[in-house]
């Protein structure tokens, strides 16, 4: 399969081709609006005229070769389209036609049926139930919708699972000045699939960033491997992933079951691959189009020049919400702007250099130019937009966006250029920005904060993944411990503890489920099993009061639901009131585990939770009675080191605890980060049948780090 064939096709066979037909006529009228150069041959199975030209009744009647076969018969017909052009040697489709798989049970089979026919004969097929595509770097565009004008060339490749939003995003890349290099719209990916179109774009050099429109992720595993191939080669993908569902439960009988759901998998594996993830159509543009622009970020300190104070209230706000600093400018810049900003203004980061713009106006790039040599700043926001109507002299407007455009490149540090609100660029503008070199300009403050804030995680994802490929750096086995768990890689060999293992079933209560963490060398707080009163309080006393008793019974997910923990028992008479309460609430269960009371530090929640799609995932959060109600959790696709765990621990709402507050003992972050890893790395180890692994809570006090229950749940 050649998917660089079909995107650029020297000949193209129009198949179905009729006056009839509104997707026939666009389709033409595109390829010869948008410069194809190459013949495009019109197949009706009447022959006669066809759009003005003769048309050929067959593809075996075409007197020349053709590279690409746009497809607009009726289903029953496609098949057939496709074994005679096998038999002329055409291995290009796009099928246009749709009531394959997206129909029901016979579309389903007529679809598998060119699915089995493409392997066999190694075709490539964009589609079925697709628009086709737009090569708009190389002028070519089998695209079956009206192409808005004009088609803006640039280094955007858009792919969608969706042939409906492709008008609006072509019209809202237009209305913003973004240029694409392949816009794709995918059909039912009955052979070429979004990650056949990533890849592509990934060695495409007319490409420098990629956008995407998805309805599922198909195939976790190559889906993480061309992300992968996109980090480091620097390309980012930004991501709009549809389907975000209520939390759904994994298993009934764990914690992470319940704080797990499917996009927050999702969420947490398209973070691990550097995949930008937004929430618009808007935002899928508009951050493509800054990436394309800029590129890298060298960091998040960020120097703002405006022209309003109001505007700078908002950035203030929102820089807070991207995790972006705003630092001081220095003592030279703070001298240096105050002999440019008038003398009732304040110099400050965010800089408003007031409304004297409108008389002077070189003020505004007079600052910008002195807060892009700030030592302090990263990079510098400008608020500005390119100019809507045309005066009767426009030279003076062209002379002021050239200056400014020449102070943006020459700018030691990246220079983004934000626009109050999100608005069309005009005609207008639009030449002044070609004309001038006047960068891309960011619409509005909303989504400018958002894609300047994505850009910047990306930025450090990427740096970071270049680091870690870097052999001389010992970076690439981590490279491939973070592969293996993206891309379903093979588990190692089977362990001693998954041998052991074989014929596990069911829910583990804790008292098998502590034993098995021991094994492994987590730290698990001693306990003893008792059968009957006596034995409970000799263990009382061995262990010193006060103690915890706890119902033994296996197949108990929540004991506290059900009356089977007791906390805090002080006496021997305390031990065995608690011992008698619990068999009776159990309905005369006699086993019982007693434990030391552990007081104070902080309760986490560790819990690994297979997910269908994406395999184990690891979930860190304040656990103990929180975890359902602050549901506070950050979640990583295994395998995960020590250095992701202290990461994901800073990601909580509640990481103030484990600094300390209010006197508190801070935790030793590295040494929970090590035992969690180690946890995971176990879960790991227990092969396919294990369903779930929950510690819960995990005690934390300072560096001592302590499991005071557990649960294990295995497959069938």
């Amino acid at each position: 399969m050649s998917v660089e064939a079909l995107f650029n096709p020297g000949s193209i066979a129009l198949v179905g081709a009729t006056d009839k037909s509104g997707w026939s006529i666009s389709t033409l009228l595109n390829l010869r609006t948008y410069g194809f150069a190459g013949p495009v041959h019109l197949v009706n199975p009447r022959g006669g005229t066809v759009h003005g030209a003769p048309a050929h009744r067959s593809l075996a009647e075409v007197p020349a070769p053709v590279d690409l076969a746009y497809v607009m018969v009726p289903t029953a017909a496609v098949l057939g389209v496709l074994r005679e052009g096998a038999k002329l040697g055409i291995r290009c489709y796009v099928i246009l036609t749709a009531g394959f798989g997206e129909a029901g049970v016979e579309g389903a089979r007529l679809e598998s049926e060119i699915s089995a026919f493409a392997a066999e004969n190694d075709l490539t097929i964009l589609g079925p139930n697709g628009n086709g595509y737009i090569n708009a770097a190389a002028g070519i565009t089998p695209y079956g919708l009206p192409i808005p004008q004009p088609l803006l060339r640039g280094s955007v490749g858009v792919v969608l699972q969706s042939g409906a939003l492709a008008s609006s995003v072509l019209g809202f890349a237009q209305a913003r000045n973004v240029g694409i290099s392949l816009l794709t719209s995918m059909g039912n990916e009955s052979v070429v699939s979004v990650t056949d179109v990533v890849d592509h774009l990934v060695d495409d050099p007319a490409t420098k960033v990629i956008a995407l429109f998805l309805e599922t992720i198909r195939d976790p595993a190559e889906f993480s491997r061309v992300a992968r191939r996109a980090l480091l080669a620097g390309k980012p993908i930004v991501a709009l992933k549809i389907g975000r569902s209520r939390l759904a439960s994994h298993t009934a009988q764990a914690h992470t079951g319940a704080l797990v759901g499917d996009d927050d998998v999702i969420d947490a594996a398209l973070r691990q691959l550097g995949v930008i993830r937004v929430r618009s159509l808007e935002d899928l543009v508009i951050t493509a189009g800054l990436l394309a622009s800029v590129g890298p970020l060298p960091g998040r300190r960020v120097g703002v020049v405006t022209p309003s104070g109001g505007a700078s209230e908002i950035i203030a706000d929102r820089a807070e919400d991207e995790g972006l600093e705003l630092p001081p400018f220095a003592p030279s810049t703070v001298a240096r702007l105050a002999e440019i900003v008038p003398s009732f203004g304040t110099v400050q980061n965010p800089l408003d250099v007031t409304g004297y713009v409108l008389i002077d106006r070189t003020l505004l790039g007079r600052a910008l130019e002195a807060v892009t040599t700030d030592p302090g700043i990263d990079l510098v926001m400008l608020l500005s937009e390119p100019p809507r109507v045309a005066p009767p002299d426009p030279a003076p407007v062209f002379a002021l966006y050239a200056a400014s455009a020449r102070r943006i490149a020459e700018s030691p540090v990246p220079v983004v250029v934000v626009s109050n609100v999100l608005t069309d660029i005009t005609e207008f503008g639009r030449a002044v920005q070609g004309e001038t070199g006047f960068p891309y300009v960011v619409g509005g403050i909303e989504h400018g904060m958002s894609a300047i804030g994505a850009a910047v995680r990306w930025s450090a994802a990427h740096t970071r993944a270049l680091a870690l490929a870097d052999p001389v750096s010992g970076g690439a086995a981590a490279v491939a411990s973070e592969e293996a768990a993206l891309t379903g890689a093979p588990a190692p060999a089977i362990s001693r503890a998954e041998a052991a293992l074989v014929g596990a079933v069911g829910v583990w209560g804790e008292h098998r489920a502590a034993a098995l963490l021991t094994s492994a060398g987590v730290p698990v707080v001693p306990s003893e099993l008792v059968g009957d009163e006596v034995a409970a309080v000799a263990a009382a006393e061995r262990f010193g009061f006060p103690v915890v008793l706890k119902t033994a019974a296996e197949g108990l997910g929540h004991k506290s639901d059900v009356g089977g923990v007791r906390l805090g028992l002080s006496s021997p008479d305390e031990v065995r009131l608690a011992y008698r309460d619990v068999v009776a609430a159990l309905g005369g269960e006699a086993a019982a585990l007693v434990q030391p009371q552990r007081d104070g530090g902080v309760e986490l929640l560790v819990g690994v939770v297979r997910d269908p799609a994406w395999g184990l995932t690891l979930a860190v959060g304040l656990g103990g009675i929180w975890v359902e109600v602050l549901r506070d959790t950050a979640l990583r696709i295994l395998p995960v080191d020590a250095r992701s765990v202290r990461e994901a621990l800073t990601e909580l709402r509640g990481a103030a605890l484990l600094r300390g507050v209010r006197g508190g003992e801070p935790a030793d972050l590295d040494a929970v980060a090590e035992v969690v890893a180690r946890v995971a790395a176990f879960a790991e180890s227990l092969g396919d049948r294990l369903e779930s692994l929950e510690i819960n809570p995990l005690l934390v006090r300072g560096s001592r780090v302590e499991a005071l229950d557990a649960l294990v749940t295995w497959r069938p």
